[in-house]
């Protein structure tokens, strides 16, 4: 049976970057090693690191202001890891509170100086992006998530703001242009749009680093990181060469453009169709739904288990909700083939003239 992968991640990746991945697990570049066992120092390696890093930095448009570092730890150390680095003790970080991620990125900020909540959509249970936002001009930073994985709302726009911009952009990263630059701090993991789970990438300026007054744990410290080239301690290394193969892939398919082009084609083949059927409705405000993470419910909640065995019947994976909010997902990557998201809506049609 042939499987459709929407799941929200470790997600789909194309099918020769598997490809390419799986002959490297084998034999690497016809060295005789296999990429799971070479040094993570030797050249062949730093090749790998390096190209990756600089691919990152071709793709946003960066210039050498701007150090790109592979991590480990996903983006929930970044929660912590970003106050550590950019807040004191007594100075003032401003957040939003748009989501399940950004409430965490929240309660570890706490940890190390104050936070500021600059706007929330609580009231409404997420489901929608506030225009208006409360920045006080002392902030060290704003930061926000760009694309709200769980609750399927995505910013449209780049909240305004005269104080440094630091975003988690994990489930959106090098699906859409933008101006990165307008960015201080950029992070990611990998496993969905950019590679496979244990990698995550870290987009920072320079010049936002080394102004906190605490001491700083050496593996924690950006500037560490950057002065070692990613390599302060042994990376993962598999991941790192699946990115890159995601990176080449990117490239060579017609960059950010075509990545936009295609997640607005598979969204409105998507929410085009769920609008359209009386069986189903979707959960967010439609200016703010997200290209990437769909949510939706069955207008009947019985018959939500229904809809969901069908589409497993059907090798549809990744389509429950979020273990904490229920409900419906469909996660839309830039490596989900337009066809899919096809296969799925004529499911839902189906589904809906028997149930709707």
């Amino acid at each position: 049976m042939k499987m459709y992968n929407f799941n929200s991640g470790p997600a789909i990746l194309p099918a020769e970057v598997l490809q390419q991945a799986a002959e490297a697990v084998i034999d690497f570049n016809h060295i005789g090693l296999s990429i799971l066992e070479i040094g993570h120092r030797t050249e062949w390696f730093v090749n790998v690191l390096e190209e990756a890093r600089s691919l990152v930095k071709e793709l946003m448009q960066l210039d050498d202001s701007y150090e790109v570092l592979y991590l480990q730890g996903g983006a929930t150390q970044q929660f912590m890891q970003v106050p550590m680095n950019l807040l004191d003790e007594k100075a003032t970080a401003a957040y939003c509170d748009n989501g399940i991620w950004g409430a965490k990125a929240i309660k570890e900020a706490k940890l190390f100086g104050n936070v500021h909540i600059a706007c929330s959509s609580k009231d409404r249970e997420h489901t929608y992006i506030p225009r208006e936002l409360s920045v006080p001009q002392d902030s060290a930073y704003l930061h926000y998530t760009t694309n709200n994985t769980v609750e399927g709302t995505q910013w449209n726009f780049i909240p305004e703001a005269n104080v440094p911009l630091v975003a988690d952009m994990s489930s959106d990263i090098f699906s859409r242009e933008m101006p990165f630059s307008k960015y201080s701090l950029i992070y990611a993991g990998a496993q969905k749009n950019a590679g496979a789970a244990g990698a995550t990438i870290v987009v920072v300026k320079k010049d936002i680093l080394g102004k906190v007054s605490r001491a700083i744990p050496s593996i924690l410290n950006y500037s560490n990181h950057i002065e070692a080239k990613s390599l302060m301690n042994t990376p993962s290394v598999f991941a790192v060469y699946v990115s890159l193969l995601t990176l080449r892939w990117i490239k060579k398919e017609g960059g950010l453009p075509e990545m936009e082009r295609r997640a607005q084609e598979r969204a409105d083949l998507f929410y085009d169709t769920l609008d359209s059927l009386d069986a189903f409705m979707g959960k967010v405000d439609k200016r703010d739904r997200s290209l990437m993470n769909a949510t939706f419910t069955t207008q009947n909640p019985e018959h939500e288990k229904l809809f969901l065995d069908i589409c497993k019947n059907n090798g549809m994976v990744g389509v429950k909700g979020y273990r904490t909010v229920g409900g419906l997902r469909v996660s839309m990557y830039n490596s989900l083939p337009l066809s899919s998201v096809q296969v799925l809506c004529d499911l839902m049609k189906d589904f809906n003239e028997k149930h709707g």
